[in-house]
């Protein structure tokens, strides 16, 4: 017979799985949405007098995903939390800190996703004179629009990775290490951001005025703001990636080489936005289309 996992409190499982999260590169958000995520289940299971993570069951996992459901959450949020029990209880498992995995068998529920939200060239246009008197955020726009990169990618840019007519994107969460081409806007916007950043002892290349990491919450609510400005509406930051592969494949740019170049894990996952694009190119290219 195998034996039990000695008792640890929620708290101290809890301190671990963040150690845990930070040792394997996870992005900030990725980070504070899953301890955002458990700590609503602690504070769930505190009111159930459950204060130890070993004696965590399947059954009140359930009974907690059931609450969510009660307190008129979306299924996406609740789908999004289940992850987050997933992931946790996995880890506890695999760690020996508990005897089995009781968010295994916890379903999603399901709910429909809704097609990209891809800007026309009117519209990232506003969007360009909306926000060209901040060169910061002028310069953070043109990198996702001109890229495709992911916002915390762009969060975790280093002075020393943007190189000549190319930009190094760093390892982050399961995504590994790639280097893709940046072309002239990109380039002319970074360069004049460049001459007005603060000097700083920090290396990101984003920072705030008193020489701190900009954030990505910083990022994502510094864009909204140019959004609104630029009457753009129904529309967030990570709708500048589904901008820039929505028209590199419609202007002909091979899916292979998108794919390549945001990151996409998998081809298909590049693919899909056929569907929701008319291509208007008559031949096919391995050129990327400057935005």
């Amino acid at each position: 017979m195998a034996s039990l996992p000695d008792p640890i409190s929620f708290d101290t499982a809890l301190e671990k799985f963040t150690s845990h999260l930070k040792s394997q590169h996870r992005s900030s958000s990725t980070s504070i949405a899953y301890i955002g995520d458990l700590a609503q289940l602690r504070s769930y299971l505190e009111t159930h007098r459950i204060t130890q993570a070993t004696t965590v069951q399947t059954q009140h996992l359930e009974e907690f995903v059931t609450q969510l459901g009660e307190k008129n959450y979306t299924p996406k949020s609740i789908s999004r939390k289940i992850n987050s029990l997933k992931t946790f209880f996995k880890f506890l498992h695999q760690t020996g800190l508990h005897n089995s995995n009781p968010a295994s068998p916890l379903t999603h529920p399901k709910y429909t996703t809704p097609p990209p939200r891809i800007l026309t060239q009117e519209e990232y246009s506003k969007l360009r004179d909306a926000c060209r008197l901040d060169i910061r955020v002028c310069a953070i726009v043109e990198i996702l629009l001109q890229t495709g990169m992911r916002i915390s990618e762009l969060a975790n840019l280093r002075l020393e990775d943007i190189k000549k007519n190319e930009l190094f994107i760093r390892p982050l969460e399961n995504n590994p290490e790639r280097s893709i081409p940046l072309n002239r806007q990109a380039t002319i916007a970074i360069q004049n951001y460049l001459s007005l950043r603060p000097t700083t002892a920090d290396t990101h290349l984003f920072v705030t005025k008193t020489g701190r990491p900009l954030l990505i919450r910083n990022i994502r609510t510094s864009i909204d703001r140019y959004f609104k400005k630029a009457g753009l509406s129904n529309i967030k930051v990570n709708d500048l990636r589904h901008t820039f592969i929505a028209h590199q494949l419609s202007n002909g740019v091979l899916p292979e080489v998108i794919h390549k170049h945001v990151g996409h894990r998998r081809i298909s996952s590049t693919e899909k936005y056929l569907e929701f694009i008319k291509i208007t190119a008559t031949t096919t290219s391995s050129k990327l289309l400057e935005l």
